[in-house]
């Protein structure tokens, strides 16, 4: 029979080597320098501007061990009231970049913006996780860019960011797909940054309208530094 005294050093001996079975993990995390969000703010399009929406991932990443980094939201301004359009290409830095697990997405802003290595299976949460995709219960493929696809702001004139992350109403957003499939077999149904306008019959930009086509208002988040 087991003595009790076994049962005792048994256990000392997996609490002392938990910290170095935790170790892996963690440094995982502290190297991360991309991930999808696991959850949006919840107000639609209104992220309280490109600031807000880079806190969010701010925030995010320090619960993941991963705050002592400078993480930028992808996403665009379009030109409005004087100020000038902001690139989502021109905030994240140079490169690379690198998900939970390691797993290089894109060397540089060039590759990110060509052959990269986005997909469902690496475009993961700040918690390694998968999101879910086209064929998912629910679908959350649709991620809020406000982007052309070379990552350079729309135009002033038709709304695609929701009045530059403000409106939970009115105007639009542009999304793209993070597991990179659409409803056809073609290049915007494929595109993780420049799929399709939101649209939704409270106008485009609720949390309800990013849910009616697959999305959850999630956001691409990269480590400028």
């Amino acid at each position: 029979m087991t003595s009790i005294r076994t049962i005792i050093f048994t256990g000392a001996l997996l609490a002392a080597a938990a910290p170095g079975l935790l170790a892996p993990a963690a440094a995982q995390s502290a190297d991360m320098s991309f991930f999808l969000t696991s959850t949006g703010p919840g107000n639609g399009g209104n992220l309280g501007g490109l600031a807000g929406a880079d806190q969010h991932c701010q925030t995010l990443a320090q619960a993941a061990g991963a705050g002592a980094k400078t993480w930028r939201a992808y996403l665009s301004a379009q030109a409005a009231d004087g100020q000038p359009a902001v690139n989502a290409r021109d905030r994240i830095g140079k490169g690379p970049w690198q998900n939970a697990k390691g797993v290089v997405v894109a060397k540089d802003v060039t590759e990110l913006h060509g052959a990269n290595n986005l997909s469902k299976q690496t475009a993961l949460s700040e918690k390694g996780e998968v999101i879910n995709g086209r064929g998912d219960t629910p679908n959350r493929h649709d991620v809020l860019t406000g982007s052309q696809a070379d990552g350079t702001a729309f135009a002033a004139g038709d709304d695609r960011t929701c009045r530059n992350w403000t409106s939970a109403t009115h105007g639009a957003a542009m999304v793209g797909h993070s597991d990179r499939i659409g409803l056809r077999d073609d290049e915007p149904s494929k595109s993780w940054n420049n799929s399709h306008p939101s649209r939704g019959p409270d106008g485009g930009c609720s949390q309800a309208d990013l849910k009616s086509t697959g999305g959850d208002g999630l956001l691409y988040c990269f480590a400028a530094n």
